[in-house]
């Protein structure tokens, strides 16, 4: 943390190039985020937002729920304003890095957890042609030690809600609202999630919580998502990756709330594209799309798993 009257510091220029390399940020990003650190650097306001943004996103690290997410900049500030949380990000690396540390996070789980930072980035490009991050404050997860990457899968430090610890607890288990719990994330670009996949990310998850976090005794995984909507099962095969994904859950709660743009994001990379725009090469594609064509909804599903 640091000191009264201190400014944290960005790695210099040359460095910095290397350190967003690590975090996976697009090459097609890096020499625009050279040329504003600059900037960021030598503005005593920039500076002042930057120190707020550090001291904000690292306060109580690692506690779920606490800090807050990088501070956002005039959208009229162009380019500085959809890079800015990037270096907000970057600034806190050393405070994350120890906490990692102080768990003992191995630093080839603390690298894939952290280089999320540019898949995202990667993900805001392909929707608006222009670099930056648009939701920093999902990475701010990341950067504070609620989130890893264990395989295939993201596992978020959370706690079960109320309808889904009343769901858990009403299935037998001696566990319901407010107990730990492991959030389930399934993040795009990383290839299909096959079983075999997902067992080894659920046995990575196992051990990692227990080892690193033998505070938090974690027994019940949720997921909440698109691909739990069960309305998938009437158009794709029941051998699919996606409906043996399901098949692993059961249902907490149902909402029948519309929710395209996920499925459109996470399908199409765009959740605001059209219906009648949405092309139809895959068997999910088609599914996605005629199902909205159709003038029906995609809800977001619900469910748990006991690990």
């Amino acid at each position: 943390m640091t000191g009264a009257g201190a400014w944290v510091e960005l790695p210099e220029t040359d460095e910095l190039a290397e350190v967003l390399l690590d975090l996976a940020v697009p090459h097609e990003d890096i020499n625009e985020l050279l040329a504003l650190r600059g900037r960021v650097t030598t503005d005593p306001g920039l500076r002042r937002l930057l120190d707020a943004g550090v001291q904000r996103l690292v306060k109580d690290m690692g506690r779920p729920g606490g800090g807050g997410e990088p501070p956002r900049m005039p959208e009229d500030s162009g380019a500085l304003a959809r890079f800015f949380p990037v270096y907000v990000l970057v600034a806190a690396l050393p405070q994350v890095r120890a906490y990692h540390r102080e768990r003992s996070v191995p630093d080839d789980i603390s690298r894939r957890t952290l280089a999320d930072l540019g898949r995202h980035m990667a993900v805001h490009r392909r929707r608006r042609g222009v670099g930056g991050l648009s939701i920093p404050g999902w990475l701010a997860l990341h950067f504070r030690g609620e989130i890893y990457q264990l395989g295939r899968l993201q596992f978020q430090r959370s706690r079960l809600g109320g309808r889904t610890g009343e769901a858990v607890r009403a299935a037998g288990l001696p566990f319901g609202p407010e107990d730990f719990a492991l959030d389930v994330h399934v993040p795009g670009f990383l290839g299909p999630i096959t079983p075999e996949a997902c067992d080894r990310s659920l046995a990575l998850g196992r051990e990692f919580f227990a080892r690193h976090f033998p505070e938090e005794p974690y027994r019940i995984a949720v997921c909440h998502s698109w691909l739990l909507d069960p309305q998938l099962a009437g158009y794709l095969p029941e051998e699919s990756n996606i409906i043996r994904f399901q098949d692993r859950f059961r249902t907490a709660y149902e909402i029948k709330e519309a929710d395209d743009g996920d499925a459109v994001g996470f399908v199409f990379g765009d959740p605001e594209l059209p219906p009648d725009t949405l092309p139809r090469r895959t068997t999910l594609e088609r599914a996605i799309g005629d199902h909205l064509r159709a003038g029906r909804h995609w809800h977001c599903g619900h469910g748990w798993l006991e690990i």
